[in-house]
């Protein structure tokens, strides 16, 4: 199995993908607690920047994702 094959095997593999949006989701909403609590309890929605919201829950994603890839080419 050529580099590239192994990993999109492993990007694809639904452990992988779970385990990652967990840690996305807890992780996403601590930072958006921590960054947009105020204006979330406030109900002033209008100055939230939604893309950077997003972005919050994304690069947890990437980041848990990559490592878990990484790790399991390091062992292999």
């Amino acid at each position: 199995m050529t580099e590239s094959r192994f990993f999109l095997s492993l990007l694809l593999e639904p452990q992988l993908s779970l385990r990652s949006l967990k840690l996305a989701i807890v992780v996403g909403t601590v930072l958006v607690a921590i960054n947009y609590g105020d204006l979330i309890l406030r109900g002033d929605t209008e100055k939230i920047e939604w893309y950077k919201i997003a972005l919050t829950y994304i690069v947890p994603y990437c980041v848990s994702t990559y490592s878990a890839i990484m790790n399991s080419v390091r062992k292999k």
